[in-house]
């Protein structure tokens, strides 16, 4: 089974049981994912397979009581260390927050803009898109001077390019077309 089937697993069973605590338990998870990749000691005794099952399950019950973390994830981390599955938290916590955000009936999009846009602006790409996918959305922004002008604006796997560039290449290639 890949990792990814693994992690999905998980973060269907963990959704499924975090009721109302679901961002919160997105939050310790988040903490405690960031903390493993930061310290290295953390990560050799809770990846390594030399390390006991029981060991693990010991420094991750010690670990999530210092970040106050939800009964619910304690456990599932336990259930991690118990199965030597630690490795998958990164993966697992991907998955989670994409199913979060599903069940929430939010989606991301990612804007890229030639310069900053106005709060009024994002607000009303974030109206557009929101009609469109019929969901609401949480805006992620970057700037490309490139564009020279317009936005271009990611959905899942769906582009929506009203960039100056685009548009400036395609009327080259009807001119060079026509030539």
């Amino acid at each position: 089974m890949s990792t990814r089937t693994a992690a999905t697993r998980y973060a269907k069973a963990l959704l499924d049981v975090a009721g109302n605590d679901a961002a919160a338990l997105e939050r310790d998870l988040t903490a405690f994912a960031g903390l493993l990749g930061s310290n290295a000691e953390l990560q050799q005794a809770l990846l390594s397979p030399s390390v006991p099952a029981s060991g693990k399950r010991g420094i991750v019950t010690a670990v999530a009581g210092k970040l106050n973390m939800a009964a619910s994830g304690v456990k599932l981390l336990q259930l991690l260390a118990e199965r030597d599955r630690l490795g998958l938290v990164d993966e697992l916590l991907a998955v989670y927050r994409e199913r979060l955000l599903d069940r929430q009936k939010i989606v991301k999009a990612h804007v890229t803009s030639a310069a900053p846009l106005s709060p009024d602006a994002l607000k009303a790409i974030e109206a557009r898109l929101g009609a469109v996918t019929g969901k609401n959305v949480s805006i992620d922004t970057a700037v490309d001077a490139s564009l020279i002008g317009g936005v271009v604006a990611r959905v899942g796997s769906t582009v929506y390019d009203g960039s100056v560039k685009t548009q400036l290449e395609k009327l080259r290639k009807q001119l060079v077309g026509q030539a």
